[in-house]
């Protein structure tokens, strides 16, 4: 019995697993102590923050990071070296010019940018982008080589670090967000210099660039980027919207605790993401389709089976999760917006449900070497968010409206994503369905046998 469950223990997906759950886990608690430690208004400008954060690191790492994924599936040890290099130069440059253009609109344009809400990003977010560039670099190298037990120890070291400090701000120091910010900071050039001494982010690499590795990985990666550019739009065009509309940072806050449920949902989608797109593109470089079609089949049904008790019970206990994540202040109808917090949660637990296998037909796309189409799937979708989401906050003034505008374009996202799949692989719906529960009943025979 302890023999399987080390065999169990060592395996990628379950690895995978811990690191996003370590990540996720604490960055709901995380979530869950700002609430308590600011108001609305204060909290929503760490939203905002948080938010400009996650969206300009899509585009920072979008870059390369799938294409270095996909390259070092079946690279040489050479080839490795120059990968690796190129995607620490493109990554510097990016991060300098980013840091370049964001300090510049803050200066020129002050009063605008503190007026949006977003001032703490541009003003903080550039000097974030260096700190966390050779943490961010590791985790992607880590995952092309598909070792997870490296990966769970660098998210975990940043996640605890980070909960603590706002645990002590919270009980015992009570100090401005602004505190937050910083110790986020430090706590980013921390964990970078332990994988940079480690030498997990590839950063002794960095001499080994070359001019051809960095177009083969910036041709790869014009797609893939964008593509990246338009997810992170899918889940923060709202966030954005809302808050340039005149509901204001109270009504961010107050719609970011139902869009917490999609980061839980993230934590098994974002590990099986993790391990299927390695197989899937050595799969497709061997030309072996079969297998291709198969990892789609089984990660993407596996994944919605597990959604769906998850989708039923956050829809039932909607009072219940928003008491958790947000406190008290966000039960009932809120008085500036005019909405249930627990009614939008509902929206979402539907939206969960359609996530795996948008997910991974964008995968799928990607591993066959066809980020072109993925690029036009997400544009369909980012379109479709941007004119509903405008129509549901200027002309409705409905945040449920802005929900279920999410529902829509993920809809939309399945079907588009699947049609271009099918047109590659030839796939069969009903496999999906078939695969997905083969691979629990698997796992259970191995378990009790």
């Amino acid at each position: 019995m302890i023999n399987r469950i080390l065999h169990i223990a060592k395996e990628k997906n379950l690895q995978s697993l811990a690191g996003n759950v370590i990540t996720a886990g604490f960055g709901l608690l995380n979530f869950v102590v700002l609430t308590r430690s600011f108001d609305k208004e204060i909290f929503g400008e760490w939203i905002l923050y948080l938010t400009g954060a996650t969206f300009v690191e899509m585009f920072r790492f979008g870059i390369t990071r799938t294409a270095l994924v996909r390259f070092l599936s079946g690279a040489s040890k050479d080839e490795e070296k120059k990968l690796i290099g190129s995607n620490w130069l493109i990554g510097l440059v990016a991060s300098i010019l980013i840091a370049i253009l964001l300090w510049l609109i803050l200066y020129f344009f002050p009063a605008q940018v503190k007026q949006s809400g977003f001032y703490l990003f541009f003003k903080w977010y550039p000097i974030l982008a260096f700190l966390n560039l050779p943490f961010n670099n590791a985790l992607t190298i880590q995952q092309s080589k598909q070792f997870f037990g490296q990966i769970f120890i660098v998210k975990s070291l940043n996640s605890i670090l980070f909960f603590v400090g706002l645990l002590i701000n919270l009980y015992w120091l009570k100090l401005e967000l602004i505190y937050v910010i910083w110790f986020n900071l430090a706590v980013a050039g921390f964990v970078s210099l332990i994988t940079i001494l480690l030498g997990w982010d590839g950063l002794r690499y960095l001499r080994h660039a070359d001019k051809k590795t960095n177009i083969n990985l910036l041709n790869f990666g014009k797609y893939t980027t964008l593509t990246l550019i338009g997810t992170n739009l899918l889940r923060s065009a709202d966030t954005f919207i809302i808050a340039l509309s005149p509901l204001g940072t109270a009504a961010v806050a107050l719609y970011s605790i139902p869009l917490k449920l999609t980061d839980l949902l993230q934590i098994p989608l974002r590990s099986f993401v993790a391990t299927a797109f390695p197989k899937m593109s050595k799969a497709s470089i061997a030309n072996d389709l079969k297998m291709v079609r198969y990892y789609f089949y089984s990660y993407s049904g596996s994944i919605t089976i597990l959604f769906l008790p998850v989708a039923i019970l956050g829809f039932i206990f909607s009072d219940f999760f928003v008491l958790i994540l947000g406190g008290e202040q966000y039960l009932g109808i809120d008085p500036i917006t005019g909405v249930s917090t627990s009614t939008i949660f509902k929206v979402f637990a539907l939206y969960g449900i359609l996530l795996p296998i948008d997910r991974l037909t964008g995968v799928g796309l990607d591993s066959i070497n066809k980020p072109k189409k993925n690029f036009y799937k997400i544009i369909y979708m980012v379109s479709a968010n941007i004119i509903g989401d405008m129509i549901a906050v200027f002309v409705f003034k409905s945040l449920i409206a802005v929900a279920v505008v999410t529902v829509i374009f993920t809809f939309l996202g399945v079907v588009i994503g699947y049609q271009y799949l099918n047109k590659e692989l030839l796939l069969k719906p009903k496999l999906i369905w078939v695969e997905g529960w083969k691979v629990y009943t698997n796992k259970f025979k191995e378990f009790a046998s």
